[in-house]
């Protein structure tokens, strides 16, 4: 967002577009963006030739500039995308499918970029951490404890109930190894809240994954312990790495461990 200030601030009239914050994604150099300026050739000059024409000017609490009416629109839609997946943050990949819906945007990009970008930048991607020099951080874990056997149909239900049929399926056939590589987290009157695992999916060695904390209970610190209660693990057992299936959001797996994207081919 500072970014696409800048951007806008080179303009005549000093205005925010929704191209401004189109350039500002492409230009973006780390993350899921990462790869979209390496696969998809823009000309930044054609596409600033865009902001020409004011279609109405607005302030916005987001930014420290007048903004046009598609900008506030842009971000209203954002917020729709990130309702409807139930998460509590608008991320790059929100932001690119609304941007997208833009009618000045979208009749300058081919069907195959507009693919591209989708694909590179709004859809759940693989991460990798390392776990060579891995240490276990300080956190607070006393909510968190190792699944037991007992925990297979309470947590089963309790991952079907929140997140998917699928997920659930995955929990309960890690409930056939002799020690489940599972844990769970609990609130004050010992009700589960989240969960995550390894080594569960499809019997994958080095797989972290699902994890999911409920969303009353999220911005707590309880999937980043949830996350490093499995990391510890798969650093005792002897990985060098982990991989974290289907990552999203990808920001919080940046943060919370340094994984990075694996690069698509």
């Amino acid at each position: 967002m500072k970014n696409a200030e800048r951007e806008a601030s080179f303009s005549e009239q000093k205005v925010l577009h929704p191209v401004h914050l189109f350039i500002a994604c492409l230009e973006e150099k780390t993350g899921a963006l990462g790869e979209i300026s390496l696969k998809v050739d823009l000309n930044k000059t054609s596409l600033n030739n865009l902001a020409e024409n004011l279609n109405g000017k607005m302030e916005s609490e987001f930014f420290c500039m007048t903004v046009t009416k598609e900008v506030v629109q842009i971000f209203e839609s954002a917020f729709n995308y990130m309702k409807r997946y139930n998460q509590i943050y608008v991320n790059e990949g929100h932001l690119l499918k609304a941007l997208l819906t833009d009618s000045s945007i979208k009749h300058k990009l081919s069907e195959e970029d507009k693919n591209t970008i989708l694909t590179l930048g709004a859809t759940s991607r693989d991460m990798i951490a390392h776990l060579g020099r891995y240490i276990f951080p300080r956190i607070n874990s006393q909510t968190i404890r190792k699944a037991k056997k007992y925990d297979e149909i309470m947590l089963g239900n309790f991952v079907e109930e929140h997140f998917s049929k699928e997920w659930s399926h995955t929990i309960r056939s890690g409930f056939q190894k002799e020690k489940p590589s599972i844990y769970i987290a609990h609130n004050e009157n010992d009700e589960i809240i989240g969960f995550s695992a390894f080594d569960v999916y499809r019997n994958k060695k080095g797989y972290f994954g699902p994890m999911g904390v409920v969303k009353t209970s999220r911005v707590k610190g309880i999937g980043n312990a949830l996350l490093h209660h499995c990391l510890r693990d798969m650093k005792e057992i002897g990985y060098e790495y982990a991989i974290i299936g289907g990552a999203g959001p990808i920001g919080f797996y940046e943060k919370a461990c340094r994984a990075v994207v694996i690069p698509s081919i």
